[in-house]
């Protein structure tokens, strides 16, 4: 062993968590060591090419907002974007890139590496040194010792990583990378609670054998958003997909193998994600469906490795050629890499403080799929929050808990410390319960004071955020003083729009509440109308529309946070308070909430288990007042 140096931050992996966490800290000012098993996987996509999609494209437009890398990345590595949801509310409309894997990930690690600050490492860190309760080192394989004052574990899909194809299963990481062997085991000494998780990946195919004339083409939108709220230009759509379906050969091929599955003979342990099965699982579970979706999609404009994306499989090679073979187009289909499933540890959450930092042992966070999620967009935000909390505490600052209301990476953490994970963790839209306040269109607005506030969002930035939105107000004010008269030309258009005609003067706010019309349609009534940028049509839009929904939702927040503002104490001794059932007890005293808001999430806990800690709250409350009370009298 020898003495490595001494920094303030060390980041356990440079995947999407571990940039983020590494970046913010060394932004902020602090002495920052990244370290990758190694430098040619720093921002991998080791499964599908793509950033974001639903729910996740909120996550990375939130990500932009406090002042992370992952939208402006996506940006500008990106070869088709797509905003997903149009026929449906904007609360779920979703912003999905087709990304050059391999441009992303240069483009990251060049950002790594020209970031002040920071310093990047190839080494596989197994130890981590804990003194008097906090984190103060950690140890690589090759001897160094590296002193620190936090540490934010980012290890993804690596710890303790076994791969399983078939009848093989080997010690590996993500696309035939080194496993981290060891770091598990220590985190399980220090007293952590681990859990196996697995994931998967469908086989990728040489595009130069596909047959696309069999496929439905899936093209990029006409209009294009970008994810970066500082993007000036929307990206080029120079790429598209194609669409297919499995046939009932296909199915019959896996049914006859299932004998032959890793999943269902017992060979895969870990628990995987329910909402992105396998095709095995997919045909088991949903028997009665006669086809599922494939989606080809090209891993980089250079490249002819395409990810058939719905065909997640750990199937034996043989078979996994077999199915490829039995769908349209595909007949002749030469494998690249085959499809594999992926075991790997991760930590219970509910050892994180909405911190992300572990309770048992100070200093020392988590992020990413080591905190039990999946996804790319999940670990970048995951890191970010870390990130940003490390250095917080470093600094001597407060740290930054994120709520359900403001964000869906609030959401999220919530989620994750307060109900833990029995299975790889995914965001979606429904699991927040103010989704039309949480809109990918408008996460600047409610989160750039807060990037603001910690230092990653510029003075400018944030002048040009506050600027924006005065605008949108400005025009919502004039639209609802401009007076359309009735005329054929209009009532030409409403009837086309299948919208009741007019015969007296109608003001353009309520022209434009009507669900058929927008500002383009109508533009031609409008002769004073101000040239706006597209997001800010759709802003001054949604705020018409939905304003009713809208304010009711408002409402519901004003009410979360009153029960977020009944603050828990720290010390609470949950076993002596007295109308608490003891599961709800035993359930409390595990999670230790910060507030009446947080313990009423927490499953096993009931409203009358609420209204028993009210009432303990308030004797305590009339306790310390008659104390002071006592003590100025005896003054």
């Amino acid at each position: 062993m020898y003495n490595a140096g001494n920094y303030d931050m060390a980041v356990i992996g440079a995947g999407h968590a571990g940039i983020e966490a590494a970046l913010a800290g060394s932004r902020l000012g602090l002495r920052v060591i990244c370290f990758t098993i190694n430098l040619d996987a720093v921002g991998n996509m080791p499964c599908n090419p793509s950033i974001g999609g639903t729910a996740k494209g909120h996550l990375v437009r939130e990500i932009d907002a406090l002042g992370g890398q992952m939208a402006k990345s996506a940006d500008k590595t990106s070869i088709q974007l797509r905003m997903l949801n149009r026929g449906k509310g904007p609360a779920v409309h979703s912003l999905r890139a087709q990304s050059d894997r391999l441009a992303y990930r240069h483009l990251m690690k060049q950002t790594l590496e020209n970031q002040q600050n920071l310093v990047l490492r190839q080494a596989e860190v197994i130890d981590i040194g804990v003194s008097d309760g906090r984190v103060c080192s950690v140890t690589t394989a090759t001897g160094g010792v590296y002193h620190v004052r936090a540490v934010v574990l980012c290890s993804g899909t690596y710890l303790d990583g076994r791969v399983i194809v078939g009848e093989l299963t080997a010690s590996s990481g993500p696309d035939g990378l080194s496993a981290a062997i060891g770091l598990g085991a220590r985190l399980s000494s220090l007293g952590l609670d681990m859990r196996r998780f697995k994931t998967g990946t469908p086989p990728r195919i040489s595009l130069n054998t596909v047959d696309l004339s069999k496929f439905e083409v899936q093209p990029g939108d006409e209009d294009v958003y970008p994810f970066s709220f500082e993007s000036e230009h929307p990206p080029v759509n120079s790429a598209v997909c194609w669409l297919n379906w499995t046939t009932e050969q296909t199915h019959d091929i896996i049914r006859a193998n299932l004998s032959r599955s890793p999943l269902y003979s017992g060979v895969i342990s870990g628990v995987g994600p329910r909402y992105c099965p396998s095709i095995e699982d997919k045909i088991v579970k949903f028997a009665d469906k006669p086809r599922h979706p494939l989606f080809l999609e090209p891993t980089g404009e250079n490249s002819a490795e395409m990810y058939l994306q719905g065909m997640s499989t750990s199937l034996p090679e043989d078979v996994q050629v077999a199915m490829l073979h039995s769908v349209p187009g595909m007949e002749n289909a030469e494998i690249m890499r085959p499809g594999y499933a992926i075991e790997y540890d991760c930590i219970n959450p509910l050892e994180l403080y909405p911190t992300l930092e572990i309770k048992k042992i100070g200093g020392l966070y988590g992020a990413g799929q080591f905190c039990g999620t999946s996804g790319y967009e999940e670990a970048a935000a995951l890191g970010l929050v870390a990130g940003i909390n490390a250095s917080m505490k470093i600094l001597g600052r407060e740290q930054i808990v994120f709520d359900r209301a403001n964000s869906y990476i609030g959401t999220m953490i919530d989620d994750l410390v307060t109900k833990g994970v029995t299975e790889p963790y995914r965001i979606m839209t429904s699991r927040s319960e103010y989704r039309l306040i949480l809109r990918q269109d408008n996460a600047d607005l409610r989160l750039c004071h807060i990037g603001h506030g910690v230092g990653l969002i510029s003075d400018e930035r944030y002048r040009r955020c506050l600027d924006k939105y005065e605008r949108i107000e400005d025009e919502i004010k004039r639209v609802s003083k401009v007076v359309v008269p009735p005329s054929d030309l209009l009532n030409e258009l409403l009837v086309s729009r299948e919208s009741a005609p007019v015969s007296s003067g109608v003001r353009l706010y309520d022209l434009i509440k009507r669900p058929q019309l927008d500002y383009k349609s109508l533009a031609p009534f409008d002769p004073d109308r101000q040239e706006l940028t597209l997001d800010i049509q759709s802003a001054v839009e949604i705020s018409i529309k939905y304003e009713g929904y809208i304010s009711r939702q408002r409402s519901q927040v004003q009410q979360f946070g009153r029960m977020e503002a009944h603050r828990l104490p720290d010390d609470i001794d949950y076993a002596s308070i007295a109308g608490l059932r003891i599961e709800a007890r035993q359930y409390l005293t595990k999670v230790r909430p910060a507030s009446l808001g947080h313990a009423s999430r927490i499953p096993g806990v009931n409203p009358a288990d609420i209204a028993a800690l009210i009432i303990w709250l308030q004797s305590r409350k009339h306790a310390e007042m008659t104390s002071e009370k006592s003590g100025e009298a005896h003054e």
